[in-house]
């Protein structure tokens, strides 16, 4: 019950504009059944381009629409994947297209996932999953998306030999990689296409992530002035104040950064821990900063974090003894800054890190952690 009133909060930023405005749905109408298939010239993760013709001796060709960071997409990585494996030997060919434009994808879209939609993205998500099929970006012009028309992500389309369309739709009817699907749509599309036969369901309904068209630039120019509008406040704290954060008693993984306004890696990596915030602060996860300055400099604090829209929970270690801060945080933190903690809850440590961060690896760790996810 708790994973579903979690969904639901968290649904309306994930899948934004799941049901498009008429005008977006208009403009870009699903392909119909017997259509022609559009070509296309994309560029791949390899560094290849590729159009309709890089596939022409295939006797089905399956085209898929997915992306980087959708749960619905990530959930589908691995069957795609296999589905690749199964039928490559049938001379089926399956290729993905990322159809996103990446600068209309808010940083709230982006809890189930460490990774959005940029094509150097692609390139690394392609890496830890090891695609075995072509991923290619559609995101500069969306060109094939809109000739195309899919309505989320993933969304197929399956092409006969003579490149028309016979099935359009979901892969299967279970979205969780967890359970066993009932229906098996596109490879009883693909394997009646090989037998000669006609494909019995020629359409399904979809379920994912709405299409980041350009046009929902605006929805994430909208995200940002509402963050700035959000409240922000820094409150003193003390050494069992701060042993009471380290315990963490609460359901939530708790992201822990310790920062002076005087240290420059500080200061320069801070607006990273704000994005890391908007991106999973809906899900079961808090960021918490707590300033190593001068008890007396509270306003020079608070101005900084003003400046940086830190709208989460902020603390100053209202005693000035250093030494006392670096024991009440973690022993074995030497005492340079900044210095970073990832703490489940019960006080489990399962990150610890003096210096600068790496973003990537920290959003990796939080939503591969089993209190986040990628699925719902």
């Amino acid at each position: 019950m708790k994973g579903l009133f979690a969904y639901l909060l968290l649904l309306p930023a994930i899948c934004m504009a799941a049901a498009p405005v008429n005008n977006i749905r208009d403009e870009h109408k699903t392909l119909a059944i017997g259509s022609k298939a559009p070509d296309f010239k994309l560029p791949g993760i390899d560094g290849k381009t590729y159009t309709l013709a890089n596939f022409k001796n295939a006797q089905v060709l399956v085209i898929v629409f997915t992306c980087n960071h959708c749960p619905t997409a990530q959930a589908y990585e691995d069957r795609i994947i296999q589905l690749t494996k199964d039928y490559s030997a049938k001379n089926v060919a399956v290729v993905a297209i990322m159809p996103n434009d990446p600068k209309s994808v808010r940083l709230d879209e982006l809890g189930y996932t460490d990774m959005s939609d940029h094509f150097d993205e692609m390139k690394l998500r392609a890496k830890q999953k090891h695609f075995n099929f072509p991923y290619l970006y559609d995101g500069e012009t969306q060109a094939t998306a809109k000739t195309y028309g899919p309505v989320a992500t993933p969304h197929v389309f399956i092409f006969d030999k003579s490149r028309m369309l016979r099935y359009q739709g979901r892969i299967d009817n279970v979205e969780k990689p967890t359970k066993t699907p009932t229906e098996f749509n596109t490879r009883d599309a693909i394997d009646a296409l090989l037998q000669g036969k006609p494909v019995a369901v020629e359409t399904t309904k979809v379920f994912g992530c709405s299409i980041k068209w350009a046009e929902k630039t605006s929805l994430v120019k909208q995200g940002f002035e509402e963050w700035a509008k959000e409240p922000v406040s820094v409150n003193t704290i003390d050494e069992a104040g701060l042993k009471d954060l380290i315990k963490n008693n609460t359901d939530k993984l708790r992201l822990i950064n310790i920062w002076a306004t005087w240290c420059g890696p500080c200061v320069t990596e801070f607006p990273e821990f704000i994005s890391i915030n908007r991106m999973f602060r809906r899900r079961d996860f808090e960021f918490i900063s707590i300033s190593a300055d001068d008890p007396t400099r509270q306003e020079k604090v608070l101005k900084f974090l003003q400046q940086q829209q830190a709208s989460n929970t902020n603390y100053l270690f209202a005693i000035d003894d250093k030494y006392k801060l670096i024991e009440s945080i973690d022993p074995n933190w030497q005492g340079a800054l900044p210095y970073t903690l990832l703490v489940e809850p019960g006080g489990k440590i399962v990150y610890g890190k003096q210096g600068p961060i790496d973003a990537a690896e920290i959003k990796k760790l939080i939503v591969d952690n089993k209190l986040i996810g990628r699925y719902y």
